[in-house]
């Protein structure tokens, strides 16, 4: 399994923008597909956005679409997620997965994921 830690969550107001960070503890970077989820109070956890191996895919759940970017860096072995234009609805414990199995797809399906980080908290406030 893979190690994860997130960071760069905070409280912000309506229309802000912040950017997550995942680091992963692992040799070979490229051996996985990377996501973010995110879990509301009260509701499970759901898809926001995911990159494949080698970056060429990405996928965004329909309400970030245009305002999230997902994105890694191999030489620090991090995946980002820039969250623009940020909306109270956006609140969340946001989670770093990666997925060993199927590192070419980048997918929405949690099921796929066999790695999690603890989580940061996203606030937004109106």
């Amino acid at each position: 399994q893979v190690q994860l830690v997130e960071s760069g969550g905070g409280l912000v107001q309506a229309g802000d923008s912040l950017r997550l960070s995942c680091v992963a503890s692992v040799r070979t970077f490229s051996n996985y597909a990377l996501a973010w989820f995110r879990q509301a109070p009260g509701k499970e956890r759901e898809f926001v956005a995911a990159i494949n191996w080698s970056g060429s895919n990405t996928e965004y759940t329909d309400s970030v679409k245009d305002r999230f970017t997902i994105s890694r860096d191999y030489a620090k072995n991090t995946v980002y997620l820039q969250m623009n234009s940020l909306k109270p609805e956006d609140t969340a414990i946001y989670y770093c997965a990666a997925d060993s199995l199927f590192p070419s797809l980048g997918s929405c399906s949690i099921d796929e994921y066999d790695s999690w980080g603890q989580g940061t908290q996203v606030t937004v406030s109106s």
